[in-house]
């Protein structure tokens, strides 16, 4: 999925769809891209002199590119952000990286989904972390 596809499956628009591309793998399991060019908002002052993205983007972009894998399921809501465990940080993401992410569904329990991802540039592990998320139907959000 390219970005306009994406914005189908997650309410996330500029600024905040960060991945370039996602594509679900299998039946449990999605990839996605972020090509870090050195211009995005985020490494304005983290930090000057010296941008590295923030493990905090790290993990949205890992989260997004996860969405595919819970689209079909998702179509009639918004899924929200319930958790995130086990965050760990080994190698700083810099500008001209191409951030790769892999991410597997570990188990669903009615409108909670529960995934792991993991973030590499040229194949060495930065990032990886656990996440929840709850499928929300649209008409109880509209109707808040």
């Amino acid at each position: 999925m390219n970005k306009q596809e994406l914005e189908k499956v997650i309410p996330h628009r500029n600024s905040m769809l960060l991945i370039d591309e996602a594509t679900k793998t299998g039946e449990n399991t999605s990839e996605g891209k972020k090509y870090i060019t050195g211009n995005e908002w985020f490494l304005d002052g983290h930090f000057p002199g010296n941008p590295v993205v923030p493990g905090v983007i790290l993990c949205e972009m890992m989260a997004q590119a996860s969405s595919v894998i819970i689209a079909e399921v998702s179509a009639a809501s918004i899924p929200y952000f319930t958790g995130i465990e086990k965050a760990k940080f080994k190698n700083k993401v810099l500008p001209g990286d191409t951030f790769e992410i892999k991410c597997e569904l570990t188990r669903s329990r009615g409108m909670f989904h529960f995934i792991t991802g993991k973030g590499y540039v040229n194949g060495k592990l930065c990032t990886q972390a656990d996440f929840s998320f709850a499928l929300v139907p649209k008409e109880k959000v509209e109707n808040a």
